[in-house]
């Protein structure tokens, strides 16, 4: 009971217009955990069931954790550019770019990333339930 208490007072203590500003800070709290390779922050963010698509590939909440903890990829920056939150009651889309560079097997690496993150606020917080990137092909 109190827990549910708690919650509702979060929520009337965040006037849904300062909510788009949480949902752009957790995403850059995404990008920060990249680099950090932050475990801890992702397992906060990535709800249980959450499913990843990267162009033609699909990825569990587990693979993108082990992905990001123990990948051959090592990011050393990582910042979102033009990010738009889009409501829709306890859902929001958050669309944006995701610019990564870093060193992986194959060198180093700069990747841009069109991406789409869907996040539903649950117990007064929001979780990523879905995430969609698309990398951009290099120029070359």
């Amino acid at each position: 009971m109190t827990g549910v208490l708690a919650a509702a007072l979060l929520v009337i203590a965040v006037p849904q217009d300062t909510e788009p500003r949480v949902l752009l800070r957790l995403e850059d709290e995404w990008a920060l955990a990249l680099i950090r390779r932050d475990a801890a922050v992702f397992r906060r963010l990535l709800a249980d069931r959450f499913i990843y698509t990267e162009d033609d590939r699909t990825m569990s909440r587990d693979d993108v954790l082990h992905e990001i903890v123990a990948g051959a990829d090592t990011v050393k920056s990582a910042h979102n550019e033009d990010m738009r939150v889009h409501r829709f009651g306890a859902t929001a889309v958050v669309t944006g770019w995701l610019v990564v560079a870093g060193l992986g097997p194959g060198g180093p690496f700069d990747r841009r990333y069109r991406f789409t993150d869907t996040w539903v606020r649950r117990g007064g917080r929001w979780q990523i339930v879905a995430a969609h990137d698309y990398l951009v092909p290099a120029h070359r």
